[in-house]
C-alpha cells in the first residue's frame, strides 16, 4: 500500500456512522465553497465545482446542502470565509507527510495538526520542508470493469496523459495540472466517466514502513483524517500489503 493513494479511500472502517457522514459532508461542504469562490456557481464551466458536486451527489450529500454551498461560495448568501492551508511534516520511520486542509480558523487548525504529530510520534516541520518530494498531478480514476482500454488509451495519450496505472478494479490516469482539465473533458466525451478527479500530490520517492512503525504511522494518519478541517493527507510511504493491519 503505497502513500500516493488518498488514506480515505483505504482507512480501516472506525466510529459511528453518522459521525462519520457528518465529516464527509462537512469537507464536500467546503470544497464545492472553494469551487465556487474560485471558478464561479456554473457548474458546467466550472470543473472543479463539477467534481465537488459529482462527489457530493456520490455521498448521497442533500441537494439543497450543495446548493446553499455553492451560492455561498459565489457569493450569494452571506457565509464564513474559508482559506486552504497545507501543512508539512514527518511521520513515523521518517515518512513524509502533507495535509491539506481547509479552515475558517487557522490557529485551531494548526493546533489539531500539530497535536496529531505531537501524540503520534511525528514531527510537523515549516513549509517546504518536505513539498520537494511531491509532484503536483492532475488523476483520473475510473472503475476498470468494462473500459475497452485500447480505447481508453487512445483517447489518454492524445489528451496529455503521463501515466495510466491499471490494477484490478480501478484504472488511475495522472497527467501535468495544466492538461487536467482538457484531459477530463475528452475522456467524458468519449464516454469515460471518471469515479474521482482531483489534483493530487505525488510522492517522487518512496519510504519503507516495517514494524512498529507501521501502526504508529497508520494511527497518525487516522488522527490527521479525524480533524474536521483536513481534506487530504499525502504521504510518501511504501507499506507491504502483508504488514496492513485487518479490517476492524
Amino acid at each position: 500500500m503505497s502513500g500516493h493513494s488518498k488514506w480515505s479511500t483505504i482507512k480501516r472502517k472506525k466510529g459511528a456512522a453518522d459521525a462519520k457522514r457528518g465529516r464527509i459532508f462537512s469537507r464536500l461542504n467546503k470544497e464545492i465553497m472553494l469551487a465556487a469562490r474560485g471558478g464561479g456557481s456554473d457548474v458546467d464551466s466550472n470543473i472543479r465545482l463539477r467534481n465537488a458536486v459529482a462527489s457530493a451527489r456520490a455521498a448521497n450529500m442533500p441537494k439543497e446542502n450543495i446548493t446553499r454551498a455553492i451560492k455561498k461560495g459565489a457569493g450569494e448568501l452571506d457565509g464564513v470565509m474559508i482559506e486552504e492551508i497545507a501543512y508539512e511534516g514527518y511521520g513515523p520511520g521518517g515518512v513524509a507527510l502533507i495535509i491539506e486542509t481547509v479552515s475558517d480558523n487557522r490557529n485551531r487548525t494548526t493546533a489539531d495538526v500539530r497535536h496529531a504529530f505531537d501524540k503520534h510520534n511525528g514531527n510537523l516541520g515549516a513549509a517546504g520542508s518536505v513539498g520537494w518530494m511531491f509532484d503536483r498531478k492532475g488523476r483520473l480514476q475510473f472503475p476498470s470493469d468494462g473500459v475497452d482500454m485500447a480505447k481508453f488509451e487512445e483517447v489518454a495519450i492524445e489528451n496529455g496523459a503521463e501515466d495510466i496505472f491499471a490494477e484490478e478494479e480501478e484504472v488511475t490516469v495522472t497527467c501535468a495540472v495544466a492538461d487536467f482539465n482538457t484531459l477530463q473533458e475528452a475522456f467524458r466525451n468519449a464516454g469515460f466517466e471518471p469515479e474521482n478527479a482531483d489534483l493530487a500530490r505525488i510522492a517522487t520517492t518512496t519510504v519503507k514502513v516495517e514494524g512498529k512503525n507501521v501502526d504508529t504511522l497508520l494511527k497518525l494518519i487516522d488522527a490527521l483524517e479525524e480533524i474536521d478541517d483536513v481534506q487530504n493527507v499525502w504521504g510518501n510511504y511504501d507499506i507491504a500489503d502483508e504488514d496492513m493491519p485487518a479490517d476492524e
